[in-house]
């Protein structure tokens, strides 16, 4: 008990004189997504990040190393960032970013690590009102928001607009050349995943659902139906409803997952699911990683782009129907 209360003590006095140092900063207000009116250095130095695949690989992509974040543990109990060595180069063990904990984060890291602002959601449970008392806390909810917009968000918080620009121009590029090789506007194709005996479908799937709607692709209409932002549930009874000319999935390389994982769930969904599907029938579902397929990065936006542009450009179907 005494141990306890020495800790709280500790952690009361070095918030207390964190939050001395950052009033002498430039601030500003932000409204964040819980509608909190919070006091923010305009030039933060030191941000905590506490969703790695949502902040830390945006804010790494935009130039901005968090002092600390969270992150994912392996079964040795090795701390990682999710896709963070393969979207951004960087991981706990090559920088100086500190591994805070996963869910919930750890307060005492937290409080180690000195930020002098901490961005989190909705998802993680560190509680707001402890991570305010150790420096002014923004919460981003995800759900609220595009991909893009949270990119936008960051840019502005950490004043790296510049950096988002020369980003969002390579990713026009990228979908100019789909455009360009494809017949988007003709081809229908759809994002699904299998779950416990059920199918899985979004009404835009992470990036890889961005880059098929910017490019013009068309959807089944049970997946136009899907509020935006919302996913659905389906029996195998849907899955020809589901069918489209192009079908893609995804498997999970940071569970060492490899395609098969995905034919298995589908299986489970229903026995020779792959003859209920025009486009598997006839080689035209492709299952790729999960972390390049979902993660917001613009990294993954180009990876991906590339695999759907490679994928179905190079197709013999997709050439019939460009003539």
């Amino acid at each position: 008990m005494k141990l306890s209360i020495l800790k709280t003590m500790m952690i009361t006095v070095i918030t207390t004189a964190m939050a001395i140092s950052t009033s002498a900063a430039e601030t500003r207000i932000y409204v964040d997504d819980l509608n909190r009116k919070v006091e923010i250095p305009v030039n933060p130095k030191a941000i905590a990040s506490l969703h790695d695949s949502v902040l830390t690989i945006p804010l790494i992509e935009l130039g901005v190393l968090p002092v600390g974040s969270h992150g994912r543990v392996t079964k040795k109990g090795v701390p990682f960032i999710r896709s963070g060595m393969g979207l951004t180069g960087y991981d706990f063990d090559n920088s100086n970013i500190q591994f805070l904990g996963n869910y919930p984060v750890d307060i005492e890291k937290v409080v180690a690590v000195k930020p002098d602002l901490i961005i989190t959601t909705p998802w993680q449970k560190a509680p707001v009102d402890q991570l305010q008392a150790i420096a002014p806390t923004i919460v981003l909810d995800y759900n609220k928001h595009e991909d893009i917009e949270i990119f936008e968000i960051l840019a502005d918080l950490t004043g790296n607009q510049a950096k988002l620009d020369i980003l969002k121009g390579k990713y026009a590029q990228q979908i100019k050349r789909i455009k360009a090789i494809i017949d988007t506007k003709n081809i229908s194709v759809n994002v699904m995943q299998p779950n416990k005996g059920k199918i899985l479908v979004w009404n835009t799937y992470g990036n890889l659902g961005k880059i098929l709607r910017d490019a013009g692709f068309k959807f089944p209409k049970l997946v136009d139906d899907i509020a935006f932002g919302e996913r659905a549930e389906f029996s195998g009874e849907s899955l020809q409803d589901l069918d489209a000319d192009y079908i893609f999935a995804t498997y999970r390389t940071d569970q060492f997952h490899t395609p098969q994982n995905t034919v298995d769930g589908f299986e489970e969904v229903i026995p020779g699911f792959c003859n209920y599907l025009t486009a598997c029938k006839e080689n035209r579902m492709l299952i790729i990683p999960r972390e390049e397929a979902s993660s917001n990065s613009f990294n993954a936006l180009g990876i991906t782009a590339y695999n759907i542009l490679t994928h179905i450009s190079g197709n013999p179907y997709a050439a019939k129907i460009a003539k």
